[in-house]
């Protein structure tokens, strides 16, 4: 397996370490979370740098690339569901969308084209991972503020709260855009499908 492979593997697997931090208690453990997010998501550049510098870009890494995106945004994003950061209809539009492009990519696969990210998917996930950072600083002000520091107060974190709800109707709102930009530029897979 090249470089690339492994680093988008490495992902999958450094998602189930951020969860674990993300849920146990204290600033220290959330710190810890952010700083493997932040690991975990730069393994998604350096995957792609590696495999055009050394020309090893694979249908494996073109499918697999997008997919590990995928687990880790998606549990994040379910993590702050469950710890009572994000709203859970917020996230369902997510998973909906990134089921429905998932679902359009094994079809796709079936008739033997790979359908890598695109531009307009590259860009929605940079701002997911951006807004996740956020709400992991959030976590981490918290924790420190309330627990260490003793500056948190209730208007600071309602404060908060909106500017996540905020972020989180944007991405929405960018990530169904994306979802709808792939169904119309790859038609011909399911409308084949559907005169056969």
């Amino acid at each position: 397996m090249n470089l690339p492979n492994t680093l988008t593997l490495l992902r999958i697997i450094l998602t189930f370490a951020f969860i674990l931090f993300l849920f146990i208690g204290g600033m220290q453990a959330k710190i810890a979370a952010m700083f493997i997010f932040l690991v975990a998501s730069l393994t998604d550049v350096l995957d792609g740098f590696f495999a055009k510098r050394n020309n090893q870009i694979t249908d494996f890494g073109k499918l697999m690339d997008p997919i590990a995106d995928k687990v880790l945004v998606l549990s994040a994003f379910l993590a702050f569901v469950q710890l009572g950061i994000v709203e859970g209809w917020m996230v369902v539009a997510v998973v909906f969308r990134e089921v429905v492009i998932t679902g359009l990519r094994m079809l796709a696969l079936t008739k033997g084209k790979v359908i890598q990210a695109d531009g307009f998917g590259k860009r929605k996930t940079v701002w997911q991972v951006s807004v996740i950072f956020l709400i992991l600083l959030f976590l981490i002000f918290r924790e420190g503020g309330s627990g260490v520091f003793g500056f948190w107060i209730g208007s600071v974190e309602i404060a908060y709260r909106h500017a996540i709800y905020a972020l989180m109707l944007i991405t929405v709102v960018f990530t169904l855009s994306s979802g709808i930009s792939y169904l119309v530029k790859n038609r011909e897979v399911y409308s084949n499908a559907k005169t056969r």
